[in-house]
């Protein structure tokens, strides 16, 4: 088990030496069994962290993303989160300026994340794969910029079909009746 662990480690690290020697507008932590961002890294990207423009941190066992981490990354305009433990977002989200796509799918949500409401950038939101039932229509309909809302795959209920289709101005992806 401890080999494993040092695998991962070291997996984490080469990742991210190569987004930084490189400086790469994008770091891949995806698959990496990590349980939360590691801190160390903050450190170690200190010198490229206002270039990275993407994220991936599918695929692991995270529970929560910390305000650190959406400070640290403030230029961000793609961050994929999927296939996680979350089940909300820290209020920062807020203050990412320059999102455009979310990927929440996979996850644990039992409601719409209500920061990225605020995010005036966002064009596509992606929670499929949640627990999500109620969804702020009336938030999302003033959400100007976004295209495109996947909830496919969540208890939804009719009432919302009814609610959101004649507000909304994107696409919304819902699973079949």
């Amino acid at each position: 088990m401890q080999k494993r662990m040092g695998e991962a480690v070291a997996r984490v690290a080469r990742k991210v030496n190569h987004t930084v020697e490189n400086k790469t507008d994008s770091l891949d932590l995806a698959n990496c069994k990590l349980m939360t961002f590691p801190v160390g890294i903050y450190k170690a990207m200190r010198s490229v962290t206002e270039g990275i423009c993407r994220i991936s941190l599918a695929n692991n066992e995270l529970k929560s993303l910390s305000s650190r981490f959406v400070t640290t990354f403030s230029q961000l305009r793609e961050l994929n989160l999927s296939g996680n433990y979350l089940h909300r977002l820290p209020e920062e989200v807020t203050s990412l300026l320059h999102l455009r796509a979310i990927n929440l799918s996979r996850n644990r949500f039992r409601r719409f994340p209500e920061p990225l409401a605020a995010v005036t950038t966002l064009e596509t939101i992606d929670l499929e794969e949640n627990e999500i039932a109620e969804v702020p229509a009336e938030q999302l309909a003033s959400m100007t910029s976004l295209r495109s809302l996947n909830l496919r795959a969540n208890p939804v209920g009719p009432e919302l079909r009814l609610l959101v289709r004649p507000l909304v101005p994107f696409d919304l992806l819902l699973s079949p009746e």
